[in-house]
């Protein structure tokens, strides 16, 4: 977990620990450990991909509307490199898991999809660092986790669980994780207080979605 560190001090730091007792239901979530020793139920996991399907659209917008706000092309490149990633290799993966499983998307998110969504769009159009607030969450929460998990899963015959941690853990998605963490702590030595509270708010709702998220998809 090393490389997923920003300053100890940084703004991105100061917000997370804002949010400790949920932050850590995330990283040590039932679903979590159940994806990693293979047994989450067809239902379950089903239930996840169809939903998270559902985010990647106003994901990409969120994304892609971070890129245009940086502040320099090396700040973009990073960026565009992740969007790149997220259009092609996570783009795949669901499909696959989803073909795997006959499933296909359904015409109607969840509740808690839909308020991801809707936080999703509403951050991408405001500032740059409301942008990485949201983005912030759902990669570090997710790198968090999948560092936690990946040295000892055993997926047994389900290679596509497996695929799935390899997605968030790793030196290369640990960078990511540091990149953004990186933009967010610069953010916040340039922004007013006032955004630094929209900041906040943003930060601390996405955080309590991601532990809504994983209930939701356990109660398949």
């Amino acid at each position: 977990m090393a490389s997923t560190k920003g300053n100890v001090n940084g703004f991105s730091e100061q917000l997370r620990s804002r949010v400790d007792d949920t932050w850590e239901k995330i990283v040590g979530h039932e679903w979590t450990d159940r994806l990693a020793d293979g047994s989450l139920t067809d239902a379950q996991m089903s239930k996840y991909l169809l939903q998270d399907y559902l985010f990647l659209d106003a994901f990409v917008v969120l994304l892609s509307s971070m890129i245009s706000k940086a502040r320099n092309l090396d700040d973009r490149i990073p960026g565009a490199q992740f969007l790149g990633l997220i259009t092609s290799s996570e783009n795949t993966y669901f499909v696959d898991s989803m073909s795997h499983y006959g499933l296909a998307p359904p015409a109607s998110p969840e509740p808690v999809t839909q308020s991801f969504i809707d936080l999703m769009r509403s951050a991408s159009r405001g500032t740059l660092a409301e942008c990485l607030a949201v983005l912030a969450v759902c990669e570090w929460s997710y790198c968090a986790w999948g560092t936690r998990v990946a040295p000892g899963s055993k997926v047994g015959d389900k290679p596509h669980f497996q695929r799935w941690i390899d997605l968030h853990s790793g030196t290369g998605f640990q960078g990511l994780v540091a990149y953004l963490r990186r933009l967010l702590d610069h953010e916040g030595e340039v922004i007013g207080e006032e955004e630094k509270e929209r900041v906040r708010e943003l930060f601390e709702k996405a955080v309590g979605l991601e532990l809504e998220f994983f209930n939701m998809s356990m109660n398949a």
